[in-house]
């Protein structure tokens, strides 16, 4: 293109940021500034985006700056995306001070916050914000209370988010409860080390449990030493994922740390047939719960 204005490189970050490659991103951005094309507030929003995509805390705040340099007004989807940005940064503090300045705030801006808390680990900080929310006449929606659930597992809340689940399932806030709020249900008992409540939370759920929901379960009882449950749970994932070979080796492994020796043969068996190598290796972090998906959008 002989002429590229804001729009031609706002798209082009847009793109980068949509597929997730959120340094192009960003480099895209930088030559737009090198180019001299001023940038506008969608380019800022999807800039920030990626920011908060990779952890380009220092770019976020230089934007920030910009903003305030130039006097913009901190609309709700430039707010957001600040907050948004600050709060997966790990700069949550700043996201609330963005918030406290906004003239306007939607569903969408609580949700920022509440997330920036969860990840945090400021469980009831993030409670308190949900509850405010709530007073302000904001109606929360399946993000929210992802999110808010999710503080409460990560801070130990456990009577809290069982509250909080407990409406969900009662319908006081007009959804029903997706597998990713059982997810967090899950997370919350199993780090708690409730382990037959999350059994049965699993068995009662009208979704079918997911590989983070299994792995979830499987990380609490590792964690407290039910060998038995562990082995139930690894047999479900490899059930979800036979071409997994991390699963059979973490099976094997089990069998082996009970004395269980004619079962560990039989997983090695297993695994020749599959065409999985005996001594492959395998991440603690494939058999650790995911954390639940927040989708935030601008």
């Amino acid at each position: 293109m002989r002429h590229r204005d804001v729009v031609s490189w706002t798209v082009l970050i847009m793109g980068y940021r949509n597929a997730g490659r959120y340094e192009d991103a960003l480099v895209a951005f930088e030559q737009m500034q090198y180019a001299g094309v001023a940038p506008n507030r969608v380019t800022m929003v999807n800039a920030l985006a990626a920011c908060a995509g990779c952890g380009a805390v220092e770019i976020g705040a230089w934007i920030h700056d910009f903003i305030r340099r130039e006097g913009w007004e901190l609309d709700v989807k430039l707010g957001t995306s600040l907050i948004d940005m600050y709060g997966k940064c790990g700069r949550i503090e700043e996201g609330l001070a963005v918030f406290r300045r906004m003239p306007e705030k939607n569903a969408f801006t609580w949700n920022a916050v509440i997330q920036g808390l969860a990840l945090a680990k400021s469980g009831e900080e993030a409670v308190w914000w949900f509850n405010r929310m709530e007073q302000e006449g904001i109606k929360a929606d399946e993000v929210t209370l992802v999110a808010v659930l999710c503080a409460c597992s990560h801070s130990g809340l456990v009577d809290m988010g069982r509250q909080i689940f407990g409406d969900l399932v009662n319908g006081r806030y007009g959804f029903s409860p997706s597998v990713k709020h059982y997810a967090c249900m899950v997370d919350i008992l199993t780090r708690a080390g409730r382990l037959e409540e999350a059994f049965e939370c699993i068995k009662v759920m009208p979704h079918k449990p997911t590989k983070s929901i299994w792995g979830s379960l499987l990380a609490g009882a590792r964690a407290h030493g039910n060998l038995d449950l562990c082995e139930f749970v690894a047999w479900k994932l490899i059930e979800l994922e036979p071409e997994n070979g991390a699963y059979h080796v973490m099976l094997s492994n089990m069998f082996a740390e009970m004395g269980r020796w004619d079962d560990v043969e039989k997983v090695r068996g297993m695994m020749k047939h599959r065409g999985f190598k005996k001594d492959l290796g395998y991440s603690s972090a494939e058999l650790e719960p995911q954390e639940p998906v927040y989708q935030f959008v601008a």
